[in-house]
């Protein structure tokens, strides 16, 4: 079993407040979980307007199929939502068999 997650720094642009910051990460997260069919969350910077992380995770057989799902979500964040600046990613991977 493959373990996969991957957690992005996002730069929104021109937010006001939390309520308007939930009004776009909402259909983001909805739209990564749909997509990719991982879970999608989000994972920090929940007090700042214009700040968050966001985090994906999947559970899979194959490692390669991991990387494909989490290479999939952040190649969706960058082209496809123009509302957010992706500013980094980290991701790791860790089998069922690491101690």
């Amino acid at each position: 079993m493959w373990i996969g997650w991957i957690e992005f720094d996002i730069l929104l642009g021109d937010v006001h407040s939390l309520k308007e910051k939930r009004s776009i990460i909402r259909p983001i997260i909805a739209d990564l979980s749909r997509r990719t069919e991982a879970a999608a969350a989000e994972v920090g910077a929940q007090d700042l307007h214009r700040r968050t992380m966001i985090g994906v995770s999947i559970v899979a057989t194959h490692a390669g199929h991991v990387g494909e799902v989490l290479d999939q979500a952040e190649r969706m964040l960058a082209e496809q939502h123009p509302e957010i600046t992706l500013l980094s990613s980290r991701r790791g991977l860790h089998s069922s068999g690491d101690d």
